[in-house]
This record gives structure tokens, C-alpha cells and sequence, in this order.
């Protein structure tokens, strides 16, 4: 398999976010976006973990991804240091990873894919064998997003306009994207004319990279203030929201970024259709609700601050789950590269992960 993994060409689909290349794993350092486009290196786990901690690359799958790549560094770094104890060595390594975020499950589900590898025994250099899992989940990534955008675009009806939150686009995954995949197959399509995007307070994931992403591949877009999507549904702007997440429970609650839940709750109340998308990666039979599904908590000063500029005074208290729960009683459709699951509940998740395809 190449260095780089990417897809067959399509419409739309440029981006790329996350790559191994020379041997090491290239990010691009979304903090900076849209401002500066700028790639990171890194050859240790320890730089991997970190990049993943401080969001230089984030979204679930994305997560997921870098954090395989990092288990490839980590065993190649414990193979040279001794090869007869790298596989006992390497598992302070994997704890280092797994810690890194602990609300999106791709990222212990990558890892757990990893060491199963290990377990099952490799013989002199593990380096290409598990660079080759790692692609091989990268390749995955990509090829279920498009499935999923596919499949979420026939839902929608042609001339459709769309919310989205967050970001779940190529800069979310290993490309194309979930929720943004399926942005890019409805434009592609004539399905959805328009997109919207929520800003996503506190990091603005939607103001600097939906609008970024979306820019760049010239798909129509309008950015809005988290608390205005309410009342562009109530004026019939919108006939969908869209959103990915960061896990699903087996009752089909699902985390995703904070504000997601409230713009489920209005999308009800309207009559807005509201459709996760999702791999099923991000499926987690062991967490049976929303309720089991540690939320991170991150720094009072993303709240207290615009950007680099603080806005709040000196000692305010503050609030800031990174994610929140939207009960799979408000959701009309989770869409999986497995297939789409109409209102979602415990029976059909289920079934769903019982008959792989």
C-alpha cells in the first residue's frame, strides 16, 4: 500500500487531514485553521498522544486513525530498544494513547484492533505489519465515509438545505467525512443546495474548519451563531440537521460535540428531520446508554475566552463539557456504511452489528 492513502477521485473530496508519509504521521494542525495551513511530524507515540490531547487532530475516526499510526511508532521505538520485550513494553504506550480523549470510542477501538495484532504473534520487525493495519484502517475509514454519504444523501429530498454542527468532514476522518460526506454527496447529487453550519462554541470547529473545508471544495455555505439555528428552522430554512458523534451507545444515545443536543431538541419541535452519521467504529454495544458514556471535561478558559482573547472577567467560573447526549428518541435516522437504521433503539443497533457486510 502507498505511503498516502487516499481515494478514488470524486467530486468534492481533496482534503485530507491525517497521513503517513516517510515514515512518519503527518497532521494537519487544525488548531490553526483556517489562518495557517500547516502539517506536523511525529515519530514517537509520546507526540502522538499529545497531538491528540491538545486537538491538533481531532473527530472521532480521525482519532482513531492517528492513534494506530502511533501504535506502529510506539512498537517500532520498543523493537529497536530491545526486540525481546517490545510486546510487554509496549502496552504502557497503548495506556498513553488511550488516555489521550476518553469520550470518542474510535480511539480504544483502533487501539484494541492494534493489539490484537500483536497478540496474535509477529516474527521479527512489527514495524510493516502493523503499518499495514493502520493503512488498512485508514483505507476503511475513507471507503465507509463514502458509503455513508451515499446512503444519508438518499434520504434527502433534491433541492434540500442542511444544518451541520461541529466539524465532520476530511478534517474529522480519514477523508471525505460523515456528516459532511453525506453534505458532499447530496451537493454532488442536486439534493442539498445549501449548507449551513453552526459556529460550535468554544473551539468554533464550524466558524474556522466546516467553513474552511466546505470553502475549499466550493460548496455553498452560510455560517451561523449556535443559538440562531432554532430560529432558521422555525423560518423553514433548513430540512435537515446532520451531524456525526463521538460514540454511540447501544441503545442508540449518542454523544457528540456540545450544542448537539439542542439543536436536536429544536429540530423536533420544528418538524426537522435530525440524522447521525456515523461508522459503525463508533458503535459501543459495551455502554449501554448515554448515561454510561464518560463526557470530557476541558479547561475553564476555552469558555472564558474568544479565540486568544479573553471575554469573561478575571476568577468567572465556568462550564465546559467538550459533549453532550442527544437520546435516540430525537434521532430519525443513523446512518452506518452497514446501512441506514431508522429511528434508532437497542433491538435495531443490534441487529445491525450482528450482520456485518
Amino acid at each position: 500500500m502507498a505511503d498516502t492513502i487516499s481515494s478514488a477521485p470524486q467530486s468534492f473530496d481533496r482534503v485530507r487531514a491525517v497521513e503517513w508519509t516517510k515514515d512518519r504521521l503527518s497532521l494537519l494542525d487544525q488548531r490553526l485553521l483556517p489562518l495557517r495551513e500547516e502539517y506536523l511530524t511525529f515519530d514517537t507515540v509520546v507526540g502522538v498522544a499529545q497531538a491528540i490531547r491538545d486537538m491538533v487532530v481531532r473527530g472521532a475516526p480521525a482519532i482513531g486513525i492517528a492513534a494506530a499510526y502511533g501504535v506502529v511508532l510506539a512498537a517500532r521505538e520498543r523493537y529497536r530498544r530491545d526486540a525481546k520485550t517490545w510486546v510487554t513494553a509496549i502496552e504502557e504506550d497503548l495506556a498513553l494513547l488511550n488516555a489521550a480523549r476518553p469520550t470518542a470510542v474510535n480511539l480504544a477501538w483502533a487501539i484494541a484492533r492494534m493489539r490484537r495484532i500483536i497478540g496474535a504473534g509477529i516474527n521479527g520487525d512489527p514495524t510493516p505489519v502493523l503499518l499495514a493495519e493502520a493503512q488498512r484502517i485508514h483505507a476503511e475509514d475513507i471507503a465507509a465515509n463514502h458509503a455513508m454519504g451515499r446512503l444519508g444523501a438518499e434520504l434527502i429530498a433534491p433541492g434540500s438545505s442542511v444544518l451541520t454542527h461541529c466539524n465532520t468532514g476530511a478534517l474529522a476522518t480519514g477523508g471525505y467525512g460523515t456528516a459532511l460526506g453525506v453534505v458532499r454527496a447530496g451537493v454532488a447529487a442536486g439534493r442539498i443546495v445549501h449548507t449551513y453550519a453552526n459556529e460550535t462554541r468554544p473551539w468554533l470547529q464550524g466558524a474556522r474548519l466546516t467553513a474552511w473545508e466546505l470553502m475549499q471544495e466550493g460548496i455553498p455555505m452560510t455560517l451561523i451563531a449556535d443559538g440562531a439555528g432554532a430560529y432558521l428552522m422555525q423560518q423553514g430554512k433548513v430540512q435537515w440537521v446532520i451531524v456525526g458523534a463521538d460514540r454511540v451507545a447501544a441503545n442508540g444515545d449518542v454523544a457528540n460535540k456540545i450544542g448537539t443536543y439542542m439543536a436536536a431538541l429544536a429540530a423536533r419541535h420544528h418538524g426537522v428531520r435530525f440524522m447521525v452519521v456515523a461508522p459503525t467504529s463508533t458503535i459501543d454495544l459495551d455502554t449501554p446508554s448515554g448515561s454510561a458514556i464518560p463526557i470530557e471535561q476541558r479547561p475553564e478558559s476555552e469558555v472564558a475566552a474568544y479565540g486568544d482573547r479573553r471575554v469573561t472577567p478575571e476568577g468567572v467560573a465556568a462550564w465546559n463539557p467538550a459533549f453532550d447526549i442527544t437520546p435516540a428518541a430525537l434521532i430519525d435516522a443513523l446512518v452506518t456504511e452497514r446501512g441506514v437504521v431508522p429511528a434508532p433503539d437497542r433491538a435495531k443497533i443490534a441487529a445491525l452489528m450482528e450482520n456485518p457486510r
